[in-house]
């Protein structure tokens, strides 16, 4: 790697409806991890915070927070509120590209669940016994359940449930 600096950075919502929550199904397009079933999210992108004033003299705050609700408005066309962190994660994908992943938990707030379709192609609220029974990419369901566990009260850091 050339620069040890330079990372892919994304965001990603555990969203909270109603007991439930939401997953959805990568479209099979998708060049990292086709048909698995994940949680909505994206990546940060410098046009996020690039071109708004800045919060103080230096600083661009919220910059997560702003990504997070468009990516969730984009892909699944829904409002989101209440963000709060769970974990975060990083990996070095195939194709040699290091990527940092926070992962936050949020209540949904408002709008109908709507695909953007090259994005993923099928959607469920569920249990979190009902997302065991889907193939989710590897440690999503772990982070399910810190965010069940958070929800109730205790924060942890990840570890295989």
């Amino acid at each position: 790697m050339e620069n040890k600096y330079l990372h892919e950075v994304a965001i990603t919502a555990i969203i909270f409806k109603d007991g439930k929550y939401l997953i959805t199904r990568r479209s099979a397009n998708k060049k990292r991890f086709p048909g698995m079933w994940t949680v909505p999210g994206g990546k940060l992108e410098t046009d996020d915070y690039i071109n708004l004033p800045k919060d103080t003299t230096d600083y661009w705050y919220n910059v997560l927070e702003k990504v997070l609700r468009r990516e969730v408005k984009e892909e699944v066309g829904i409002d989101i509120t209440n963000i709060v962190y769970v974990t975060s994660l990083a990996t070095v994908h195939k194709d040699g590209n290091p990527s940092l992943v926070i992962s936050c938990l949020a209540d949904y707030l408002s709008g109908e669940v709507t695909l953007k379709k090259d994005e993923a192609d099928e959607f469920r609220w569920v249990t979190l016994a009902e997302a065991k029974t889907y193939e989710l990419i590897d440690g999503i369901y772990d982070e399910l359940v810190m965010a069940e566990n958070q929800r109730k009260g205790t924060k942890t850091e990840w570890q295989r449930a």
